[in-house]
């Protein structure tokens, strides 16, 4: 029992803390990281990556140009051949591996940290509501119905920053195959415009998600201290007296 007590002012301690300190802190550094520049570029073409596959010779209509052509597919298979894995079926790509978006990546990378600390925050603040949750009565609910509602509030937040992760595992998946297709069409434009517009759209939704996380720290900090009687003393002494 006195390691759960224990337990019980440890959480507390720190639930205060974070709300007192902590969100206050963290809402104005994620407001400064949306001003940074490169948050504030003039185009979107400033965060465009060169994809480094060359287009291939077109194909000559002529005879001799065609028995040319067919000599010249199989000496690459044969070259492709001689550089493929021993142990698997990976041929190397001409211009070596194809990378990412370095500017995203980079940006993915400050944005994750953040996303985690949020999660965890939220979680360690939603214990703390909850466990001063009294037990079930009749009548005199109005702080409890308080507290519940911050819960629901914290759980939803974990959530949305959850999908905040799945929607950058996604970019990296879409964006995997949209290369994949340009390796293997690297005649068709439009795959490659289309890996373009995806680093765009990603680029847009990464600095959403910042100012996400900035206005959930916001709205969290500002419900519970409008409500922090009610949540931490939900009912008064007099009504606890009537019964």
């Amino acid at each position: 029992m006195s390691s759960l007590i224990k337990v019980d002012k440890e959480i507390k301690t720190k639930a205060e803390d974070l709300v007192a300190n902590f969100f206050p802190e963290k809402l104005l550094e994620l407001d400064h990281l949306l001003k940074e520049p490169i948050l504030n570029i003039n185009s979107l073409k400033e965060i465009d990556s060169e994809i480094n596959l060359k287009v291939p010779d077109p194909i000559l209509n002529n005879h001799d140009g065609l028995e040319e052509e067919k000599s010249r597919k199989r000496k690459l298979k044969n070259e492709s051949m001689d550089k493929c894995q021993v142990d698997g079926k990976v041929f190397i790509m001409p211009g070596g591996m194809m990378e990412s978006n370095h500017k995203l990546v980079d940006l993915i990378e400050r944005i994750k940290p953040e996303i985690r600390t949020l999660m965890e925050k939220c979680n360690t603040v939603k214990m703390w509501v909850q466990l001063l949750i009294p037990r079930i009565e009749d009548g005199n609910n109005f702080g409890v119905s308080i507290q519940e509602e911050t819960v629901t509030e914290l759980r939803t937040v974990e959530s949305e920053a959850g999908s905040y992760l799945d929607q950058i595992s996604r970019y990296y998946i879409t964006r995997a195959k949209l290369v994949s297709k340009v390796a293997k069409y690297p005649h068709v434009e439009d795959y490659r415009r289309t890996v373009t517009e995806t680093d765009e759209k990603e680029y847009v939704s990464l600095k959403i998600i910042i100012s996400e996380l900035r206005n959930q720290y916001v709205t969290i900090h500002d419900m519970i201290l409008k409500n922090i009687e009610k949540i931490k003393k939900p009912r008064n002494s007099n009504a606890e007296a009537l019964y």
